[in-house]
């Protein structure tokens, strides 16, 4: 036991002084990369360009921790091109020019360079700019690497002169790999002697962020080495067992994946709007759940479900206009976390209601009447008229039998279409009704 003991007191130390787990784990060759089969996969159109000695400049185009950074260095290694790195958050021009000006000299004796830039949507234009010579000379072959949507944060001349590929979020087998890989290679947790029990907690905290996980994985074991007997101590078996209890008595939360202004924001805001769109309340709530345990604010929350209770539900059930506006109200006057109940409610209650667009449908076809016919006059009948002048020159005069409220260009025009919903049908025969006693 004392040996055992004493090994792992070395191995506690040596952490000190080695790389994190998951810089350790980087994969050598591209046939241990894990996941993104789409991509690297033997019949994948990029795993054909490499294999054909062809390597075009590209944007990596995915959330954090699925690879991006590994993969370019694997495809500059396959390629034996020299490869080059720069950080947009901590470069500028002078960084760029720089490394441009070597690329170019050490092109001349080993081929085309890489230079791969991490997040590359925090270069501004003149920085991005600055890259488009030596792209196009073929100077380098820029890989860049995104979390945001190259499409709004990647500049079009040189969104062109780049093939855009999508990296996927790891899936649970996907993870699973990734910790079996590391238990089976790294020399420092086989020597702890760390056995996988449980996965749950492990992949719950990683958020599908292979970085994430191994960083996980090595806080839960340094942690459980630090309770380890002293050597001369009786203490508990010296071998680790990884179970959920374990990685939840050293991981306290575990992080939702939510950019409140990146693509996160508006992919999720989008996904609860179109659940309640789809009449489903249990994906309603969960996309709710996913913004408010990103920090989202709720007011932006109660705001879109204002929308969608006019948009989406309209006449189809008016009362959920007014829950919506009861539930703007009650956030404000709450805040978190108690504004998360009411939110709630106003999801379930807008996915539970009948829908109807026929609201938000007029009013573009109106809208889009105007811009075709411009300022058309306003009907003499419906003109207001304060004045005896007014009244003699026709205004507010007595409508004609079978004349409409709208201009006379277009008369007889239907923007507004009922729905079939139950409450719409009331309205329609309504209507047809009142237009019959004209």
């Amino acid at each position: 036991m004392e040996a055992q003991t004493s090994g792992r007191n070395a191995i506690e130390m040596n952490t000190t002084v080695e790389a994190p787990l998951a810089e350790r784990m980087r994969p050598k060759v591209l046939t241990d990369f894990v996941g993104q089969p789409h991509l690297v996969g033997p019949d994948a159109a990029l795993r054909r360009a490499l294999d054909g000695g062809q390597l075009p400049s590209m944007i990596l185009w995915g959330p954090p921790g699925v690879g991006k950074t590994t993969l370019a260095r694997l495809m500059a290694e396959a390629s034996g091109r020299p490869f080059h790195q720069l950080s947009a958050i901590r470069s500028g021009v002078k960084d760029v020019r720089e490394v441009l000006d070597l690329a170019s000299k050490s092109g001349l004796f080993s081929g085309r360079a890489v230079l791969f830039i991490d997040e590359i949507h925090r270069f501004s234009k003149s920085q991005q700019d600055s890259l488009l010579g030596a792209v196009e000379k073929g100077v380098v072959t820029l890989i860049g690497a995104t979390t945001e949507n190259p499409s709004f944060e990647v500049i079009p001349a040189l969104l062109s002169r780049s093939q855009v590929y999508v990296l996927e979020p790891f899936g649970a087998d996907e993870l699973r790999a990734i910790l079996d890989r590391a238990l089976s290679l790294d020399p420092w947790l086989r020597q702890a002697e760390v056995e996988l029990v449980e996965t749950e907690a492990l992949l719950r905290a990683s958020g599908g962020d292979a970085r994430r996980l191994l960083g996980v994985l090595e806080l839960v074991v340094t942690s459980a080495l630090a309770e380890v007997p002293q050597p001369g101590a009786t203490g508990p078996s010296s071998s680790i067992a990884l179970t959920n209890a374990l990685v939840d008595r050293f991981i306290t939360a575990s992080p939702a994946r939510y950019d409140k202004t990146g693509d996160q924001h508006y992919d999720i805001a989008s996904a609860l709007i179109k659940s309640i769109r789809a009449s489903d309340p249990d994906a309603a709530v969960y996309w709710l759940a996913r913004m408010i345990e990103g920090g989202e604010d709720p007011k932006f929350i109660a705001r879109r479900l204002l929308i969608s209770a006019s948009e989406d539900i309209g006449h189809g059930n008016p009362t959920a206009l007014v829950l919506a506006g009861a539930t703007f109200d009650a956030v404000q006057r709450l805040g978190l976390p108690e504004a998360r109940i009411p939110l709630a409610q106003c999801a379930t209650y807008l996915a539970s209601s009948p829908k109807s667009r026929s609201a938000y449908n007029a009013i573009k076809s109106a809208a889009l009447a105007v811009q075709e016919h411009g300022d058309l006059p306003v009907p003499m009948h419906l003109r207001n008229a304060p004045t005896r002048l007014m009244k003699d020159l026709g205004y507010g005069a007595k409508a004609a039998p079978g004349s409409t409220a709208l201009p006379d260009e277009i008369a007889g025009a239907k923007y507004f279409q009922p729905g079939n919903t139950d409450r719409e049908r009331d309205m329609a025969a309504f209507l047809a009704s009142s237009k019959s006693k004209k």
